[in-house]
């Protein structure tokens, strides 16, 4: 950890406290050269948390500028960046008194997720409130560490109906050798999944969403994860190999080439 600022300051235990309730949201991103890819994305999610978890408003503009002092307080301009929305004065006793929201900032090095192929585990298991990104992060971690033990690299989540969700910390897309196919469930959508949808349709790349089983993924030729981090190759679903995830790899990583990185 580079630094951790809270509304704009450098965070100490009296700041901190009412992070230990585990109530809030955050996004993460990467930054390069005091640039961001998507980060409008980022503050839309930012803002929907907020409205939901605290019936409050969050000032993006305050939060940029906190982000850009953040950065030049760690003399940084390549860096891992979490922002976190939480509330000290927030009170499990009565959650839903008005409370003014707290941003804290997490400024780390860079990183990149190396394109190494893993193989992943299917599992039984539906986040709670999935289309939030929130601090709810034990089962996420635990699942993981299951898969591990199981000789896999990672976990990814099957809803009760049989359907492809998402993976621990990440979402994926499928390869039939001519389409892109996004599966659909109940699932946070990430920035990277957007924005890498986004560079295929610049690119002209054939790409769909709909929901897939996962008796279906036979059908697949290419499996690739995704998340602020980067791209990389699913080499195995449970039993299930894919020979031409390296080829997917390549189609997402020129689409993502499409993105612009934007100054902060």
């Amino acid at each position: 950890m580079t630094g951790l600022f809270c509304n704009g300051q450098p965070a100490d235990a009296s700041l901190l406290a009412g992070a230990l309730v585990n109530y809030g949201h955050f996004t993460s991103l990467q930054v390069r050269s005091g640039a961001v890819q998507g980060w409008a994305l980022h503050v839309q999610r930012l803002q929907t948390g907020t409205r939901e978890l605290f019936d409050a408003e969050l000032d993006s503009e305050q939060v940029l500028r906190w982000l850009k002092d953040a950065l030049a307080q760690c003399g940084v301009c390549d860096a891992s960046v979490r922002i976190t929305v939480f509330s000290r004065l927030f009170d499990f006793r009565q959650p839903l008194r008005a409370v003014p929201v707290d941003v804290l900032i997490a400024i780390s090095a860079q990183v990149v997720m190396p394109p190494k192929a893993r193989s992943v585990l299917p599992v039984w298991h539906e986040r709670a409130s999935p289309h939030l990104k929130h601090v709810g992060t034990f089962e996420l971690f635990h699942q993981r560490r299951q898969a591990m033990r199981a000789g896999f690299d990672d976990a990814l989540f099957i809803d009760s109906s049989g359907r492809v969700c998402e993976g621990t910390t990440w979402n994926l897309a499928f390869w039939d050798s001519r389409e892109v196919l996004w599966p659909r469930a109940a699932a946070l959508r990430g920035t990277a999944e957007q924005l890498l949808m986004a560079g295929l349709e610049t690119r002209s790349q054939p790409q769909a969403c709909r929901a897939v089983m996962l008796e279906e993924i036979g059908a697949f030729t290419g499996a690739v994860a995704c998340n602020a981090t980067g791209v990389w190759p699913l080499a195995r679903i449970g039993e299930q190999g894919f020979e031409q995830s390296g080829r997917l790899l390549e189609v997402l990583q020129q689409a993502l080439a499409e993105v612009p990185w934007v100054l902060l």
